[in-house]
This record gives C-alpha cells, sequence and structure tokens, in this order.
C-alpha cells in the first residue's frame, strides 16, 4: 500500500473504491462531514446535482454515493465511487470536507485512506491544518486512460461555501441552508473554462503584451492567474504585490528535466505568479550550477520566445571548448555554467540584485532544484545573512526526495527574527495540479509579509 505525501500521485484500481475520512474524535473536536464534487475538465459541477454530500447522498448517474459516518475511537466518513460508472463529461471526483463547528486545526489523526471495494487498501494520505474550515483532501481524476489518486490537503477558511463556490455550486445563502434541502438545482450549461475565485479574491491582473500570446497560452495564463489569486485570498493576502525572481537549477542532473519539457512547464506556471503579482508583468531570472548567469527579464507578452531562447540547458555540450555555434542575441552559453551545484553563488548574487535595484514592493523567489545539494554551510550563512532583506525565498524540489540537504531543514532553522524560507519537494511536478502547485508555493508567502513588516525588514 502506498503512503502518499501531498501534492504525490498514485494509480488506483479502475473499479468500484471506498475514498474514506478518518479522524479521532473527542471533546473540543468538531465534527466533520465529506463530501463527493464531480468536475468536468473545466474545474467546475455541470449543476448543483454534481455535489454529493449528506443531505444528496447518491449522484443521478450512481457513479458516487455519500456512505454515511461511523463513529468510535476513530470516526470514518465514506464517499463510494463507481469509477467505470462514470459519465465522460466528469474530468475528476475532487474528494471534500467541512468541520462543523470548529477549525480542521483541532481534528487529530486527519488521514484519508483508499480501498477498493472488497476492502483491499490502496493508498492512505495524512493531513495536517490549522484555521481552514473546509478541505480538500484528495481527487480521483483521469490521466492517458489510467484512474489516479492525487493527495492535496488544502483547505479554505472561507468554509464549505467558499469551497462549493470555487467549483460552481450554487451558493446563493448558507451551504448549510441551501443544500440541506437536498434539492439539485436545475441544470445548466457547463459554464466557460475559467476558475472562479472565492468571495474577495484580488482582481486578476491583465499584463502589458498579454494579448499577443497565442490564445492556448493566453488561456492557460488567465486560468493560473485566477489559481494564484484564489490562493493568496485563501492564505489572507489577496492583495499581494511583489517582484518575483525565478531561479532555475542548470546542474548536470537536471538535463532530462529539461529534455522533457518539465523545466519549460515550469517557466510558463510561474510567468503567471508573476504575472499576477508583479505589477510590471515582468520576471528577473537567473540560472546556476557551477557558476550563475542572469538571462533576460522574463517580460509576459514575449513569453514563447523567452521559452525558445532561454529555457536550453539540454542542449549544452558538455565538454566542448570551442564557443558554441548559432547561438542567438541574449542567449547564454550554458558551458559557462557549468555542470556541479553551487547554490549559495546564486543566492548571493540575486541578493546583490536586490539590494543593487531597490523595489517599492517585497521580492519573492522562486528557486527550483532536482537536489544534490551539498554546499549547506554557505547556503545557510547566506540566507541567515538574507534575514534582513525585502525578499522571501521558495524553494521547491523536483524529485530526488532526500538529498536536499540544508534546504530541507530551511522551514525550521532558529536564530532568525523572521522566517524568511519556505522548502517543499515533489516527484513529477507535471502532475501536480495549479490549484495545488500554488497553494503550496505561496502558502509561507503572505505569513512572512506579516511578520516581516511586524519585525520592520519591510515598511
Amino acid at each position: 500500500m502506498t503512503e502518499l505525501v501531498p501534492g504525490a500521485n498514485c494509480a488506483v484500481p479502475a473499479g468500484a473504491l471506498e475514498v474514506t475520512l478518518e479522524w479521532r474524535p473527542g471533546p473540543g473536536v468538531p465534527d466533520v462531514d465529506v463530501s463527493g464534487v464531480l468536475l468536468t475538465a473545466a474545474g467546475r459541477v455541470r449543476s448543483d446535482a454534481d455535489f454529493v454530500f449528506y443531505n444528496q447522498p447518491e449522484h443521478p448517474s450512481g457513479a458516487v454515493h455519500h456512505e454515511g459516518k461511523r463513529t468510535g475511537l476513530v470516526a470514518r466518513d465514506t464517499i463510494r465511487v463507481q469509477l467505470p460508472a462514470l459519465e465522460t463529461a466528469i474530468d475528476r471526483v475532487m474528494i471534500a470536507a467541512s468541520a462543523d463547528g470548529g477549525t480542521f486545526g483541532q481534528v487529530p489523526g486527519l488521514r484519508l485512506s483508499v480501498r477498493t471495494a472488497t476492502g483491499v487498501p490502496v493508498t492512505t494520505f495524512t493531513m495536517t491544518a490549522a484555521s481552514e474550515t473546509a478541505m480538500v483532501a484528495g481527487e480521483l481524476y483521469r490521466r492517458a486512460g489510467q484512474w489516479k489518486l492525487r493527495a492535496i490537503g488544502q483547505g479554505y477558511d472561507s468554509g464549505l461555501e467558499g469551497l462549493a463556490r470555487d467549483f460552481g455550486v450554487s451558493v446563493d445563502e448558507p451551504v448549510s441552508a441551501s443544500l440541506a434541502t437536498g434539492q439539485p438545482a436545475s441544470p445548466r450549461p457547463d459554464p466557460p473554462p475559467v476558475a472562479s475565485a472565492p468571495s474577495g479574491a484580488a482582481a486578476v491582473r491583465l499584463s502589458k503584451g498579454e494579448e499577443r500570446l497565442p490564445v492556448d497560452m493566453r488561456k492557460r495564463l488567465s486560468l493560473r492567474k485566477q489559481q494564484v489569486a484564489i490562493s493568496l485570498t485563501k492564505h489572507g493576502a489577496p492583495d499581494a504585490v511583489a517582484r518575483v525572481i525565478l531561479v532555475l537549477d542548470a546542474s548536470g542532473s537536471m538535463s532530462r528535466l529539461y529534455d522533457k519539457g518539465t523545466v519549460t512547464n515550469v517557466v510558463e506556471r510561474m510567468a503567471a505568479v508573476a504575472a499576477q503579482l508583479d505589477d510590471d508583468g515582468q520576471m528577473q531570472a537567473w540560472t546556476f550550477a557551477t557558476n550563475c548567469a542572469q538571462l533576460p527579464d522574463l517580460h509576459i507578452g514575449e513569453l514563447p520566445e523567452w521559452l525558445e531562447l532561454h529555457v536550453r540547458v539540454g542542449a549544452m555540450g558538455f565538454g566542448r571548448k570551442r564557443p558554441a555555434k548559432g547561438l542567438r542575441p541574449g542567449q547564454l552559453d550554458m558551458r559557462q555554467i557549468g555542470i556541479q551545484n553551487e547554490e549559495h553563488k546564486v543566492i548571493a548574487e540575486v541578493r546583490a540584485f536586490v539590494r543593487a535595484h531597490p523595489s517599492a514592493a517585497p521580492t519573492l523567489v522562486l528557486f527550483f532544484s532536482d537536489g544534490g545539494v551539498y554546499r549547506n554551510a554557505a547556503i545557510e550563512a547566506e540566507l541567515r545573512a538574507a534575514v534582513d532583506d525585502p525578499v522571501f525565498w521558495q524553494f521547491v524540489g523536483l524529485g530526488r526526495r532526500g538529498k536536499y540537504g540544508v534546504l530541507e531543514a530551511l522551514d525550521e532553522m532558529s536564530g532568525r527574527r523572521v522566517d524568511n524560507v519556505g522548502f517543499f519537494a515533489v516527484d513529477d511536478i507535471d502532475d501536480v495540479a495549479d490549484s495545488v502547485l500554488y497553494d503550496r508555493l505561496l502558502g509561507e508567502f503572505p505569513s512572512w509579509l506579516r511578520a516581516a513588516r511586524a519585525a520592520g525588514v519591510l515598511p
């Protein structure tokens, strides 16, 4: 049986599954209710009938059923899903939950488990929470003809109403009242393929030149900016503005991720963060290995050209002594960067850039690496010295869990006025949904903003 971590996924049998949320009840522990939300490829319900919960326990198709709650030393609430019976219009089934009379931070032993209809264990996922009153625990989704479960564990402070609105469920009055009748709303046409932000979310910003992007890329950017706005709102910073800097590992072990297009996809997804957070719609970028270098600024309207010109380590040609042939204007000869991991050099260079180019907005550094970290003391020294900089450093590990050295301990690094560093790793970032990625990427940034202002790091 597989034990998942947030953002990870595993294949599941394409039959009948029981997806169960478990927790330990007791004095002061709020009651928990599980629901299943059937979503189209646009990430929306088709009607309120696609919301299956305790007062609407059976989907009209019969494919999803709320089994009901069992209590004891461990409480269990189960959604049964008949994967073969799901309509072709349904792309995924979200497993959500709400806490009645408290927060999920008060719910001990919170765990999602999946079993076959005959009771064979498939996977489990242990969750942690704080002030959230609603959670998306996981999702069953189709990928290349295969059904998978993705572990999510992300919450909403706005309760079940915020969660329901996010997926297009009608909420004209409090959810507990409007859904408790068990009467689905009249079916309505599928909404346009855009995400809906919870009430109070920041408006999606338009970037200069965005209208010049290819149609498909422009649609992806729009959807992703909305997801960024939703994530910032969930974490209490809907109006946040920041200069965004991207740092890309170009060491030898990264070549496979460049060749398969993973790094290109990462850059496109991070461009949406810059487009939403950065008021000039630009993103500074660095690449590093043995040495580091600043790449040309990424302007949102020039995203396709930037990806073609500057995400290119897979063709670096190790070992050649003569200058690379065919370099286009502005391109970097990647042989100058080398193949080793020297993270501290690029951290120092980014810090120097921030000091030399002060900004009225704080800086968010998005730092991607596949591990092989060994300059632990130098990295820690740089990040300790950076605590007074107006910069939050978000490190993301790309696979190879357990080889990130000091990066994995940065969240717990003591002796700093403010926690200026975040870190998480994912096995396969291409398989992590935008909503999950942005929630994890931006989860600590708003709390740093508040702490940095309180400590006088930010005005």
